[in-house]
């Protein structure tokens, strides 16, 4: 039987998850999960890097989104579901691959620049924060993953991943750790309700998974659509049209939502239609994981032993790699 591929992947917990994550990623890991090796990182310590204000936030929430991974169709018997935090070994390796990469070039990661930028920081930069892609390349390699899932704009961090490797294995003479690839979703970042470019929960533009059918309908009414289309027989915009933009992402009748198109091109379908269309789609889907979610949530004590378990299994495989690199470099050990 052929190895499977090891797919890493994960959250800041920062709070409970939202449906640009469920579109963004959280399907696509119930999809893989029977035919790869998945590893789930609650990234705590990550969230941390630009909420060190608030620890108690991030700690709280690393049961919520553990709670969202359940509720969604998480199978932790073939995924393991571990806590970033509680494996040591992640910043260790953090540590060694610092020494392997430049301050410039974390800098001139396109990714980090942008982030620095959305979040105001100039040059009050969080250390942890700027050098989150070595600590990334540690998560990564230290599941020896293969396969990440990621947003497009997230790539450049799994390039410089794979950097950080290729030096190392140079390095050692062998090849110690694998390259991993980017697994890109073919729905990218879901906009706000409100339009703006992404959905947050700190933005006030997120649906969470939790959403009640008053509150998708709600929010759905706030989507924005076309600012020209007045009236229903005026023709409409597609492009930048939220609420195409969330029926591509979750009508399953790609033939109708293309017929939809056709017709709101060509005037004489009201937005109030296809309001009303998206809003049963999304109660549709929400309405069965918010049902689970919240059975979920009544037993944290099993929410718990997920957590336990997943991150036993992790420590043992992460505490393998890092011994592992740790010999090859040649580092003293007593």
């Amino acid at each position: 039987m052929p190895c499977k591929s090891v797919i890493l992947t994960g959250d800041r917990t920062t709070g409970p998850l939202h449906l640009g994550h469920y579109a963004g990623s959280l399907r696509n890991r119930v999809a893989l999960q029977h035919s790869h090796r998945q590893y789930l990182l609650l990234a705590d310590a990550q969230a941390l890097t630009d909420n060190a204000h608030d620890p108690a936030r991030i700690a709280r929430n690393v049961i919520e989104v553990a709670t969202d991974y359940l509720a969604v169709g998480i199978d932790p018997a073939v995924t393991t579901i571990c806590v970033q935090s509680a494996l040591p070994a992640l910043a260790e390796l953090t540590l060694l691959y610092l020494n392997v990469v430049t301050v410039a070039r974390l800098e001139r990661n396109p990714t980090i620049k942008d982030e620095i930028q959305a979040r105001g920081f100039g040059r009050d930069i969080p250390a942890g924060f700027l050098c989150y892609p070595a600590a990334q390349a540690a998560d990564i390699t230290a599941f020896r993953a293969t396969l990440v899932p990621v947003g497009e704009d997230q790539a450049p961090l799994i390039e410089q991943t794979n950097e950080i490797v290729r030096r190392l294995n140079r390095q050692v003479g062998h090849d110690l750790l694998p390259e991993a690839r980017s697994l890109i979703p073919e729905i990218g970042r879901l906009p706000g309700v409100d339009g703006r470019a992404k959905m947050s929960k700190s933005g006030g533009n997120a649906l969470p998974l939790s959403a009640s059918d008053a509150e998708i309908a709600a929010s759905v009414q706030r989507m924005y659509t076309d600012p020209g289309h007045l009236r229903a027989s005026d023709p409409g915009r597609v492009e930048g049209n939220v609420v195409f933009t969330y029926l591509d992402a979750f009508d399953p009748d790609l033939e109708a939502v293309a017929g939809l198109k056709a017709h709101y091109r060509r005037g004489g379908l009201g937005d109030a239609v296809l309001k009303g269309r998206l809003t049963g789609i999304l109660c549709d889907l929400l309405g069965p994981i918010r049902e689970r979610r919240a059975a979920i949530a009544r037993d944290r004590d099993h929410v718990m032993d997920v957590l336990r378990t997943g991150t036993a299994r992790a420590q043992a495989l992460t505490t393998q790699t890092r011994d592992a690199v740790r010999d090859a470099l040649g580092l003293f050990r007593l």
